[in-house]
């Protein structure tokens, strides 16, 4: 028996992860003439952040198979991260994604292999011997039968000593505000660690502060309420606890909350403090803030993808 067998991984993280394409010199879309193919999933890309700090971590998620989808399987195993529960759909295609730099994103997903996730996708999934299980509010979106299967996850991992980990992720493409707001506040309160951008609090439910969020997000025992370049703010048992942002010059936003959310967790599987496990997510996410990659190396550089 290998040890990857016998040892269930610290993180599982659960969701979608579509084929990246980007300009290779951050120039816009309208502009650009070579780009580059890379990958990108705010779940996996939160695997393999933790995977890059030292945690063993899997992904689970469904890709089309064909070309696309088993270089985005190759890619995150690249990381480091566990890919035997990902399973390939001669039926459906991989999802992709476009960033244009100053514009944001442009999504192709649409009935993509992922979006045919269900609650039996989960079948032979160990989630109960994890120590966090990481999924967002992306997934609930994509379809009734992947919100079905966000529902089994919350409950398996709620009778078990996994820790639930929920990065709200609003997506305005996927589903409005006035939608997703009540059903990612209910989500939210499932979870024992919450991670939201005041931002998108703000858009979400008329929040202006952090503690505001709180006011609402009450039920994990651990809720980060990030505010961009001005710092991340964590309650629980403890206090609350803030830890200002790093300076940084950026080159592309879009992947910076999955590094966030993946070095705070690091930092809880590793024992840290409150204080570090924030600090630790500020440091994944100005490393990504300066490239248009979404998952970048220990060192900074561009991973391999």
């Amino acid at each position: 028996m290998t040890l990857m067998t016998a040892v269930p991984p610290a993180l599982i993280a659960i969701g979608e992860t579509m084929i990246l394409v980007t300009p290779a010199d951050a120039t816009p879309l309208s502009d650009a003439e070579d780009v580059r193919l890379s990958i990108g999933g705010a779940e996996s890309n939160v695997a393999a952040h933790v995977a890059t700090l030292g945690q063993s971590t899997a992904w689970v998620s469904r890709l089309g198979d064909e070309v696309l989808g088993h270089r985005v399987h190759r890619a995150v195993a690249a990381h480091g991260v566990d890919t035997r529960w990902v399973g390939f759909d001669p039926d459906a295609p991989t999802g992709v994604y476009f960033k244009d730099p100053g514009n944001g994103v442009r999504y192709y997903r649409a009935a993509s292999a992922a979006s045919r996730m269900a609650p039996e996708t989960l079948a032979d999934v160990p989630l109960e011997d994890a120590r966090i299980v990481h999924i967002s509010g992306i997934t609930p979106a994509l379809s009734a039968s992947c919100a079905a299967m966000i529902d089994t996850v919350i409950d398996r991992v709620a009778a078990s000593p996994a820790l639930l980990s929920f990065d709200v992720n609003h997506r305005a493409a996927l589903w409005p505000a006035s939608e997703a707001a009540p059903v990612l506040l209910a989500l939210a309160n499932r979870a024992d660690i919450a991670f939201v951008g005041l931002d998108e609090a703000e858009t979400l439910w008329g929040c202006r502060t952090a503690a505001d969020v709180r006011a609402l997000v009450t039920a994990p025992s651990h809720l980060v309420v990030k505010d961009g370049a001005v710092g991340a703010t964590e309650f629980s048992a403890r206090g609350v606890v803030f830890v200002p942002a790093i300076p940084t010059d950026v080159v592309e936003a879009v992947g910076a909350g999955d590094a966030f959310a993946a070095g705070y967790l690091s930092g809880m599987l590793d024992g840290r403090s409150p204080q570090e496990s924030l600090q630790i997510g500020h440091q994944r996410a100005h490393l990504v803030l300066q490239s248009t990659h979404d998952v970048v190396g220990a060192g900074g550089t561009d991973a391999v993808s």
